[in-house]
């Protein structure tokens, strides 16, 4: 008997809004591994099949936001010959917590049409850890019928399923399946419609009860380019970010991004704060809830197995206990999400959040500095660095934070403490923009605490230069991280690409590292790899030893052009559109480069959509554009060169909550119009 696997989604028909998610077959049909309808990370549905005599022969499949579409035929009805006359089309629209499933039966055939459409419905009730560990299907949950209606108890949730016309019948047979069946009478060029409704209820409380957040989500842009991949991919992005929006249940009016569907549908730091960051040119109200929301669950105690620390902002949120092994519901073990906090807060003000909005979260910013400077560097050699102290916790505590993640050149995998090259540079950047903030938000009770982030940013961006950097015969690159030993871990890695733009390099540094980053072996056709071909242990479809994540290639080009790179930005931002362009539009959370196929590959697990990934379309343009916004100056900077991407204009751009449109073209030339009076534009 083989050990549980993690199922595969590449090849899955997925929808989502807010806190619920549908995943199925191709063809629509919900009967089988991950396949299901989950709200708040329980699969209130394991089976949702519809069949028409003779079955039904899938032609099309799409799927955008919260919207699912299959469009069909059924082969056995209607007229004989090579071509179907009877269409099936059914539309899945979720609008939480409520799915709508309507199905069309459409008849071009020469004679009348009769058949029977069938639904076939069960409920187990599983919750998504235990179908992430790829643990069989339970037993069907409790259920009744009454009248027209369906409804099953899966614990702290219950679920009804309702038909816009009364089934002629309805019925549990002995499987524990619900059977409902619908007539069908078709006159030639006639169509009939038969909607299913399922609508889920909270009847306990999680920790999360977080709602779907679409509704208060206002983030509007439209795009034209000569390339016309460009305004595809950001229409599917912005719908997926929407419906991937989460509220805060203390405080409805926040939202937050909630990480990817379907196995991290829920509050997340490092990846809300880097989706909010990424989404900032398009306005403030998405950082400030999602900063809002994690300084109401920011550390205020030291726990050992949680990692909770005073003042450190959480790794995730859980809505339940998962099984035994599971992370704790609330877990803080991120060595980032704090600092990232910090610069998500910084950021924000510079693209216009209002100064009263954010003298609120001053207590929080304290906190987080505080956080930075006393505990996160807990040895004498000043590095922030992290260990799973609990023995049950992550192993790796960065965004790379699977067990295999940190190599040296040679693919040995590196041991603890590990003091990550990324989580310095951030530490800098985050000191830098916190001691700025309480200098003009603050009191003078924050003088000490301001004079410690600095030094500690000098101390990291000294440490950085003298303890990071190795070689070789012909190149020196940063290494991933210092080791529990004092060693650099010699990896050539994306990792470097995170310090650009945080004030840890010379403008030499920089230079080498884009070098290394434009390397055959580190820039793909379809992204940045994770982790070099040519370093021991590169795996191409390795989650984090040589795959592609699209945000950490946003990252990385947002580095590449705060440093004036553009060549390097226009290369790499036309990777990031071949991927998605690729993927649908929709990318996933990380892929293979190719390899022999010579074109991108599905990483199997992977969470579609995801957070990060939709965001970092926007930050492709943003890098592209060499868009920068400082509302402390009245500045807008826009440093195009000549575009990746051929002329562009893009409206919906919000400087101090003003919409702007931007209009590059192809020689590089750029304008602004709508800029808010006393702003002025700075080029390169």
């Amino acid at each position: 008997m083989t050990d549980p696997q993690q199922p595969w989604l590449h090849h899955l028909a997925i929808a989502v809004d807010g806190p619920l998610t549908t995943l199925s077959a191709d063809d629509g049909t919900i009967a089988e591994g991950a396949h299901g309808v989950y709200l708040d990370d329980v699969r209130i549905l394991d089976r949702l099949v519809i069949d028409i005599d003779g079955g039904v022969s899938q032609v099309a499949t799409a799927s955008q936001g919260n919207v699912s579409e299959f469009f069909g035929s059924a082969r056995g009805l209607g007229d004989r010959g090579a071509d179907p006359s009877v269409e099936v089309h059914r539309r899945r629209e979720l609008t939480a917590p409520t799915l709508t499933e309507t199905v069309t039966v459409r008849s071009r055939a020469a004679l009348p049409v009769t058949a029977t459409l069938r639904f076939e419905l069960a409920a187990d009730g599983a919750d998504i850890a235990a179908v992430k560990h790829g643990e069989p299907a339970g037993l069907p949950v409790p259920m009744t019928i009454e009248g027209g209606t369906v409804r099953w108890t899966t614990g702290r949730l219950a679920n009804i399923a309702s038909w816009s016309v009364s089934p002629s019948h309805l019925a549990r047979d002995d499987r524990g399946t619900v059977v409902a069946q619908f007539p069908i009478d078709l006159a030639p060029g006639t169509e009939t419609q038969v909607a299913l409704q399922i609508t889920g209820e909270r009847t306990r409380p999680s920790k999360l009860d977080a709602d779907a957040g679409a509704a208060r989500l206002a983030l509007e842009c439209t795009v034209s380019a000569d390339d016309p991949r460009v305004p595809l991919a950001v229409q599917a992005a912005l719908s997926d970010v929407a419906h991937l929006a989460l509220t805060d249940p203390l405080a409805p009016e926040d939202c937050f991004l909630g990480a990817g569907t379907p196995w991290y549908l829920t509050l997340f730091g490092r990846d809300s704060i880097w989706a909010a960051r990424m989404l900032l040119p398009l306005g403030t109200d998405l950082a400030l809830g999602t900063l809002r929301t994690l300084a109401r669950r920011q550390g205020t105690r030291v726990d050992l197995a949680t990692a909770e620390q005073p003042g450190k902002i959480p790794h995730e949120v859980r809505r339940d206990a998962g099984p035994a092994g599971s992370l704790p519901t609330v877990y803080y073990g991120t060595v980032d999400a704090t600092a990232l906090w910090v610069c998500l807060l910084d950021d924000a003000l510079a693209w216009g959040l209002r100064a009263d909005d954010a003298r609120e979260l001053l207590p929080a910013l304290r906190a987080a500095l505080r956080w930075l400077t006393a505990y996160a560097a807990p040895d004498g050699d000043g590095l922030i660095k992290y260990i799973d102290d609990s023995g049950t916790g992550l192993v790796n505590q960065g965004w790379k934070d699977s067990g295999d993640s940190i190599r040296f050149r040679d693919g040995t995998i590196a041991e603890a403490p590990i003091a990550l090259l990324e989580a310095q540079a951030y530490a800098v950047l985050a000191d830098r923009a916190g001691a700025r903030i309480l200098r003009s938000l603050g009191t003078d009770a924050d003088a000490e605490l301001i004079d410690a982030a600095e030094s500690q940013a000098d101390a990291l961006t000294a440490a950085v230069r003298e303890r990071f950097w190795v070689s070789d015969v012909d190149r020196s690159w940063p290494a991933i991280a210092i080791d529990g030993q004092g060693e650099p871990v010699t990896g050539v890695a994306s990792n470097m690409g995170h310090a650009l733009g945080t004030g840890s390099y010379t403008a030499d540094e920089a230079r080498r590292v884009a070098d290394v980053l434009m390397d055959p072996t580190m820039l793909s056709p379809s992204g940045i790899r994770t982790f070099a071909s040519d370093n021991g242990g590169f795996n191409p479809i390795g989650y984090h030893t040589g795959s592609v994540w699209i945000h950490d290639t946003g990252i990385c080009a947002l580095g590449l052009a705060a440093e004036g790179l553009h060549d390097e930005v226009a290369a790499v931002t036309r990777s990031m559109l071949e991927a998605t362009a690729y993927f649908g539009y929709r990318s996933p959370e990380l892929h293979g480069d190719g390899g022999v196929l010579g074109r991108p590959v599905p990483y199997p697990a992977s969470c579609r959509p995801q957070a990060w990934s939709a965001a970092a379309t926007i930050a492709m343009l943003t890098a592209a554009l060499g868009l920068r916004c400082d509302a402390r100056s009245k500045v807008l900077t826009l440093r195009p060169g000549v575009g990746p991407f051929g002329a562009l204009t893009l409206s919906g751009v919000r400087v101090a909550g003003q919409p702007v449109t931007i209009r590059v073209e192809r020689d590089g030339s750029a304008s602004v119009d709508g800029l808010p009076d006393g702003w002025r534009i700075e080029r390169a």
